[in-house]
């Protein structure tokens, strides 16, 4: 495919790479060059990013902060628009937390623990940034974004910021309306309730317990790699079909948790993506179940 090479100058647009490594940006640590990669500093250097490559028929991708794609080795035709760090701002008033997409889940969970806060203990080991926590309805132990978001101020598609409410955002199990809509989620505001700090403490203390002792976290990943199909869980079902453990190249079916794939530190985005393919072959011709993933797949392979 064509590679994209245009000046940029004159955009406004500040932070600006050319074949700029999607390994540097991604959680699996894989993944080739990205043509032009851009990180805007605000919302206005958002909306000239985005405005700039339609212009120039530029085909793009926003990323938040990795924690859910895979990348091919070969890269990324076109422009990477990352929504990250610099749309960092929280606001905690009484039990209303607003909070900018660029905002670590983890991070946001603790500075609400902190204010005694109960509701989002749940989330406090989601990896990635609240933006596609938001867009993918996250959840993890029992809890979803979906029961504690308010509202969602989101860019659409014509680059005006719309506000939608939770019944709007119409969220399902780890799907909005954000991708089929393309919008690009700023801000939200998540309703929460007080608590009791000790017990905060508690029930965070122990959900990091059992992700430290049944995830791998000491390995690349992008954390859960499939959905749990209806009436059945994905690890299971991997585990049963003998898949524990099975590596292709670098990228092995996690020991301590089936439903995880890992970069076992040499992994290329293509033995990650094969890995996952036999996988969900293995499962179909075992159990007549497809399992789908939760990763998102970018670029050439």
């Amino acid at each position: 495919m064509e590679h994209f090479k245009i000046d940029i100058e004159g955009s406004g647009i500040i932070n600006i790479k050319y074949d700029e490594l999607m390994s540097q940006h991604t959680s699996f640590k894989v993944g080739g060059p990205a043509d032009i990669f851009i990180e805007p500093v605000d919302l206005e250097e958002l909306k000239k990013a985005l405005a700039f490559v339609r212009k120039h028929n530029i085909p793009y991708y926003v990323i938040g902060n990795g924690t859910n794609l895979l990348v091919g080795d070969k890269g990324i035709r076109g422009a990477v628009i990352k929504v990250g760090e610099n749309f960092g701002a929280i606001e905690i008033t009484g039990e209303e937390v607003i909070a900018e997409c660029g905002v670590l889940l983890s991070t946001l969970s603790k500075m609400v623990a902190r204010n005694t806060l109960t509701g989002m203990e749940f989330a406090s080991g989601i990896p990635g940034y609240l933006g596609g926590a938001i867009a993918m309805n996250a959840g993890a132990y029992g809890g979803e974004m979906k029961d504690i978001v308010e509202w969602v101020e989101a860019l659409d598609e014509n680059l005006q910021l719309q506000r939608y409410t939770n019944s709007e955002m119409e969220f399902v199990y780890r799907k909005s309306i954000v991708e089929p809509r393309n919008l690009i989620v700023i801000r939200s505001m998540m309703k929460l309730k007080k608590g009791n700090q000790d017990e905060i403490n508690s029930i965070m203390a122990d959900l990091s317990l059992k992700r430290k002792t049944k995830q791998p976290l000491h390995l690349p990943s992008a954390g859960s790699t499939f959905k749990r199909p209806p009436g059945y869980f994905a690890g299971k079902l991997i585990e049963d079909a003998g898949l524990r453990g099975f590596s292709l190249g670098g990228a092995q079916v996690s020991e301590l948790h089936c439903g995880f794939v890992v970069n076992n530190g040499n992994a290329s985005a293509r033995d990650v993506f094969d890995l996952i393919k036999h996988v969900q072959e293995t499962v179909f011709n075992q159990f007549g179940v497809h399992v789908e993933t939760e990763v998102k797949m970018l670029g050439e392979f």
